[in-house]
């Protein structure tokens, strides 16, 4: 389809900013290149053109939110015609105007003939009355606004344009229109108002944008919150208010997975993108263990618990915004070395923004490993509406009782269980985290 909508890049989005177009006007583009980087209320991610052609029309500029769905440009085919088309900010205006039209029409006589009454001197007053109580009138009925340049009355700008021109501060006569003959758009002055806070452009043309909010005693700044990090707050209050948690830890003898780990090293295992760690143990006996208690893999719907057929597995990721978790689909029919290798990808391109919408949607349970940062133990917050989560922590050396009751060093792990006390009860969890103790500490198992 050669119209261009905003995409929905994950299952939670409603609308979209526009970052930043790789191609300009008039471009030619070619089927899966970067056409524009889009900012989702999980990460700001890279979109590629759905076909070939030429780009033709650009409906929203850098800086500017739109809603799933709403069309951002227009990839012309051999033989297209692209659409006359407002962008869609501008369109609700003109269409929000056509509806005050009548409305201002009608009430027009009224208006002109009451302020006629209200102005019109008496039989006993002079031509100076008249023009003194036209003047005190006109005093009386101007708004109060910021003074505007004479080089700003003569800009083409639409009127929320320039209301929201003064509000923010900006100088319409430095802004480019992108709206029809040039006109000013609402998205023209805020994405003006962006780049002034961005530091971009010389003082000379610089629009002048309100102050960031005063740092105040005791902090040293005031970091704005992305879209990803305003929906990773909301979303953690949904789940931790609403989402009955309780949490159950277990400690593993790590000692078989490190000799397990070292086996593989010593039998000359290939590059490093392709060694088995020890998170892909954990993530392999997660899925295993799930298959074997099949109640866990499931959701609370309101009505019923949702058991799932697959086991999609969610595999947290750092990145520089926050936390994206890519799912591994069917994991349950994948060997140890595919979801290994499957991890390893999806995380190197969660972190350059390369993923698809469909590999960071769904999921029936989520692994979160700090162990590589140093985290001995920890509890994880829940992802809605997944039935629990794991937090998986460093192996550490540690003094252990064996068998023959001697104290020697042995090897730890922690991991602690975060469910939904609607779907899974206590007796429930622990069935599961006894199944995956046994798979860990028994890894011959998971490379079955």
């Amino acid at each position: 389809m050669p119209e261009i909508q905003m995409p929905k890049l994950s299952d939670t989005m409603t609308e979209g900013t526009l970052i930043a177009w790789k191609k300009k006007k008039g471009d030619q583009v070619a089927a899966g290149e970067v056409l524009a980087e889009i900012e989702t209320d999980k990460a700001t991610m890279e979109w590629e053109s759905p076909e070939d052609g030429t780009l033709t029309e650009i409906y929203v500029q850098e800086g500017g939110k739109v809603n799933v769905g709403d069309k951002i440009a227009f990839v012309r085919g051999q033989g297209e015609e692209a659409p006359k088309q407002e962008a869609p900010e501008q369109k609700k205006k003109s269409e929000a105007a056509e509806e005050k039209k009548p409305q201002a029409e009608t009430e027009k006589p009224a208006s002109a003939e009451a302020a006629k009454k209200e102005t019109a001197p008496t039989q006993h007053q002079g031509v100076g009355a008249a023009v003194s109580t036209a003047r005190t009138e006109t005093t009386q009925q101007k708004p109060q606004a910021r003074e505007q340049k004479p080089e700003e009355a003569r800009v083409k700008a639409s009127p929320v344009a320039r209301r929201i021109a003064a509000e923010l501060g900006v100088d319409l006569s430095t802004v480019k229109g992108t709206g029809p003959d040039g006109r000013v758009t609402e998205t023209d002055v805020r994405a003006a108002a962006k780049t002034v806070a961005a530091g971009v452009g010389d003082d000379a043309t610089k629009p002048q944008a309100k102050a960031p909010a005063a740092v105040k005693p005791g902090e040293s700044a005031r970091i704005q919150l992305s879209g990803m990090r305003k929906i990773i707050a909301q979303r953690l209050v949904e789940s931790l208010g609403p989402v009955p948690h309780f949490y159950l830890t277990i400690e593993i003898n790590a000692g078989p997975l490190m000799e397990a780990r070292e086996e593989l090293k010593s039998a000359g295992e290939g590059a490093d993108a392709a060694k088995i760690t020890v998170n892909d143990f954990v993530l392999k006996a997660a899925v295993m263990a799930a298959v074997k208690v099949p109640r866990v893999n499931a959701s609370f719907d309101n009505e019923a618990i949702v058991q799932y057929a697959d086991v999609d597995l969610g595999v947290a990721v750092a990145i520089e915004d926050g936390l994206l978790t890519p799912v591994i689909r069917a994991a349950q029919d994948k060997s140890l070395r595919e979801i290994s290798a499957l991890a390893k990808d999806l995380a190197h391109r969660a972190r350059n923004k390369r993923m698809k919408p469909d590999e960071f949607q769904g999921g029936t349970f989520t692994v979160s490993n700090l162990g590589g940062m140093g985290i001995d133990s920890f509890s994880a917050v829940i992802n809605p509406p997944q039935g629990f989560i794991l937090a998986v922590g460093k192996v550490t050396k540690s003094p252990v009782v064996d068998d023959c009751d001697q104290i020697t060093v042995g090897h730890r792990m922690s991991i602690t269980m975060s469910c939904d006390h609607r779907v899974i009860d206590g007796a429930l969890g622990a069935e599961y985290l006894k199944e995956l103790r046994n798979l860990l500490e028994n890894p011959a198992l998971p490379m079955v």
